[in-house]
């Protein structure tokens, strides 16, 4: 299975793509980004554009998508929903199914607890994709975490 891990964010979203189950591959990571003196809707063209590229680069069967999260700052709140909508529609208009998860989680998946911290999740990450270092930017390693996350839970999935 190819998996393309997606972390959205305004500023930056992160993406990995990893092929598994086991031991899972990492084959890309990266982030697109967007800046904040930019308009709303080039900020949101520029993010659909990088998505539909990096969903044509590596042809996932699945994405694998981090669920927005209730946050104290509303504003963090609207612009990473809106950062969930463009993914959304991009994994859409590629016709590749969507899986969607929560922080908690995720951390669960790659650490084992829920309420593991950025750095714990990063070094996890690292270890389980056998690499050298936590992948940079952060955002870049959330991203394979959420890939993680879907490949522990895809053979827990009843078929529809």
């Amino acid at each position: 299975m190819f998996v393309l891990g997606i972390d959205p964010g305004l500023s930056v979203t992160g993406y990995g793509a990893i092929e598994g189950p086991h031991p899972p591959k990492p084959i890309v990571a990266g982030v697109i980004r967007t800046a904040a003196d930019t308009p709303m809707p080039q900020r949101l063209f520029e993010l659909h554009r990088g998505l539909t590229q990096v969903i044509a680069d590596t042809r996932p069967d699945v994405i694998a998508l981090e669920t927005v999260f209730t946050n104290r700052n509303l504003q963090t709140a609207i612009s990473v929903g809106r950062a969930s909508g463009i993914a959304l529609l991009a994994a859409a208009e590629a016709d590749v199914p969507v899986y969607e998860y929560v922080p908690t989680a995720i951390k669960s998946a790659v650490t084992g607890d829920g309420s593991a911290n950025k750095k714990q999740v990063q070094a996890m990450v690292a270890r389980l994709l056998n690499l050298q270092d936590a992948p940079k930017p952060a955002d870049a390693a959330d991203a394979l975490a959420i890939a993680i996350c879907h490949l522990r839970a895809a053979p827990l999935r009843v078929s529809q």
